[in-house]
């Protein structure tokens, strides 16, 4: 009975930490002031294609996993719905929360929209069920290379955010202060929602994380 209620945690810290980063993201959307790194690509694609940026992230979670294949990955349970629930997730709370204006709201939302970002990142690295489709390619590409995680998510960052706000996507304050919070709030926040190890049972899923990974949608 306790390992069943202790997996029925983990799919509940799963899927709410899934759905509260696809609506934490559409609040850094509304507050206008600066997105994270892959949603400045994802927004950017959105301007050119005419396609919500939900329906743009969840394609491009599907081509990097296909990303995976060469680089050998393995996908877990998290990475799948990672895919399928955060860009559906973001669109519908864009239909419901209206665009900001003034500075003290769109301050608001930018600081709500990192610091529930790092909550739901703490919630679904701690579920344990897999990394995220871009985090996925910057280990394996660390695995194929041999450069540190550090420099690989740097160098992929730097290049979705120049390409992202070459396409249009919004760089600002809230892009700055997300990279330099959301470390200390993930690791914050996975704290908080650690969940204790079964004793003798196993609990893999997926292939492990390598230490410093922040799995991102």
């Amino acid at each position: 009975m306790f390992t069943r209620d202790r997996l029925t945690r983990r799919l509940v810290q799963l899927y709410s930490g899934l759905a509260l980063y696809g609506a934490s993201s559409a609040l850094l959307v509304r507050s206008g002031l600066g997105l994270e790194p892959w949603n400045v690509l994802h927004q950017g694609l959105s301007e050119r294609t005419g396609l919500s940026i939900g329906v743009v992230l969840t394609l491009m979670g599907a081509a990097v996993l296909l990303v995976w294949i060469p680089l050998r990955q393995r996908p877990g349970l998290g990475t799948i719905s990672n895919v399928l629930v955060i860009g559906m997730v973001m669109d519908g709370v864009l239909v419901l929360v209206p665009e900001a204006h003034g500075l003290l709201p769109r301050v608001t939302l930018m600081l709500a929209g990192i610091v529930l970002n790092g909550a739901a990142t703490g919630l679904y690295i701690a579920a344990r069920f897999g990394p995220g489709p871009r985090d996925g390619l910057m280990t394996g590409l660390h695995r194929l290379t041999g450069v540190s995680i550090r420099l690989v998510r740097t160098g992929i960052e730097l290049t979705v955010v120049a390409t992202g706000f070459a396409l249009g996507g919004t760089v600002g304050t809230g892009t700055l202060l997300y990279a330099l919070t959301i470390g200390p709030l993930t690791q914050t926040f996975l704290r908080v929602f650690a969940v204790p190890a079964a004793s003798g049972v196993s609990t893999t899923v997926a292939t492990g994380q390598p230490r410093g990974a922040i799995l991102r949608p």
